[in-house]
């Protein structure tokens, strides 16, 4: 079976590679354009926790290379990292209050994000050959709810390996700066 791809190879390596950069401009579009005020903080930084917390789930279920991933959320989901990241994305817009943001946040998300999960799924097709049946059983990003087949455990020791702890530094740092222009 011929599996089709979203984008263009040369396209997907080289966002790939412009990912990390591209984050320092979100983050200076995010101070420049957020507008929060408490109530707009009560509504989005709860999806944002949400977010995050799914985040560090599936890190603490990743084995990267090792092992094909299939326990935790992976069981409903096979990009449960990025999903995170699109809630936290999706809840800091509605607590920053601008739609430009929210716009430039969800342009970024389809054009930096889906070519580089479209990469990660062909790297993980050759590594694992388990993965193909995976896929077909697993949606890409979102949840189908069913009983899981593997029961591995969170492992604390992987999410401090996958550097997760870097994702609720940011996050702190995007709360605080989201509290302080909403209160000064």
């Amino acid at each position: 079976m011929t599996r089709r791809h979203w984008f263009p190879k040369p396209y997907a390596d080289a966002v790939a590679r412009l990912r990390v950069p591209s984050g320092f401009l979100l983050v200076a579009a995010f101070v420049l354009l957020s507008d929060p005020v408490p109530r707009s903080l009560t509504v989005g930084l709860p999806i944002a926790v949400v977010g995050l917390l799914l985040r560090g789930w599936a890190a603490g279920h990743l084995a990267k290379n090792e092992c094909l991933a299939t326990g935790g959320p992976y069981a409903w989901m096979r990009n449960p990292l990025y999903l995170g990241t699109l809630l936290v994305a999706a809840g800091f817009a509605l607590a920053s209050r601008s739609s430009l943001l929210a716009a430039v946040l969800a342009a970024a998300f389809a054009l930096v994000y889906l070519p580089v999960i479209e990469l990660e799924e062909q790297h993980l097709r050759k590594l694992f050959p388990e993965y193909a049946g995976y896929a077909e059983r697993v949606p890409m990003l979102w949840p189908r709810f069913q009983a899981s087949a593997s029961s591995l455990p969170f492992r604390w020791s992987l999410y401090w390996r996958n550097k997760e702890y870097q994702a609720l530094a940011g996050f702190l740092a995007g709360v605080g700066l989201l509290a302080w222009k909403a209160w000064w």
